[in-house]
């Protein structure tokens, strides 16, 4: 009996600096789920949805999201003229959608390079935004925003910042312009997907508008953990 314990107890000792260092190896959970989404996302960079994923996050640990399910991406830092909308199922790791997305009139042309949070700027705001309810108005099936962060997009419900379908949002528009029609700061996407992209958010989900936005990135309550 003796003999046997001390010989577990040689096998713990010899053992035990492999097992801890498998665990610093192993790939943390927020890690494979980022290589999984990634691996369906081309055009999507690592640190961006790395960001959003921190973002909502730690929104979520606030009470602030009430869904945990579904994550919306969209990267201002790409043309217009390339899909950079991406919807995510995060428990099943699956990618949804992949879309273009329109950007606000005074952001830019095909590259959006200026955001505001401004009542009549015509322009995109950054940031986290929560999904609220819809509606059916001018632009058709509609759905209203949230902005999270003081400052940079909390005035987009007196702005009327909704999540639309538009028809300047297509490749045609593309082939026409060099670029997408351009919103009064609203994120337009397809009207042929508008409906299903919609019914997939609503509920308070979140959505994360990046640009690489130096003072944004430093001063964002929800990007710091």
């Amino acid at each position: 009996m003796k003999r046997l314990v001390l010989a577990s107890a040689m096998l713990f000792v010899l053992v035990a600096p492999e097992l801890r260092a498998a665990a610093k190896t192993a790939p943390k959970a927020s890690d494979s789920l980022l290589k999984s989404l990634l691996r369906q996302a081309p055009g999507l960079r690592p640190n961006v949805l790395s960001l959003a994923l921190t973002a909502t996050e730690t929104a979520a640990e606030r009470g602030l999201v009430k869904r945990r399910d579904v994550l919306t991406v969209i990267d201002y830092s790409l043309p217009s003229s390339e899909p950079r909308l991406f919807v995510f199922n995060l428990k099943s790791r699956r990618l949804l959608f992949r879309e273009l997305v329109a950007h606000g009139r005074n952001s830019g042309g095909d590259q959006a390079e200026y955001f505001s949070n401004d009542p009549g700027s015509l322009a995109t705001s950054l940031g986290l935004f929560v999904t609220a309810d819809t509606y059916v108005g001018g632009n058709g099936y509609s759905l209203r925003l949230k902005g999270l962060e003081e400052g940079i997009n909390d005035m987009a419900m007196d702005r009327a910042i909704v999540l639309h379908g538009a028809s300047y949002v297509s490749r045609a528009a593309i082939h026409a312009l060099g670029r997408l029609g351009r919103s009064w700061g609203c994120p337009a996407v397809r009207r042929e997907v508008a409906h299903r992209i919609i019914d997939t958010l609503r509920g308070g989900s979140a959505i994360f508008a990046y640009y690489p936005e130096k003072s944004w990135l430093k001063s964002s309550a929800f990007l710091r953990r």
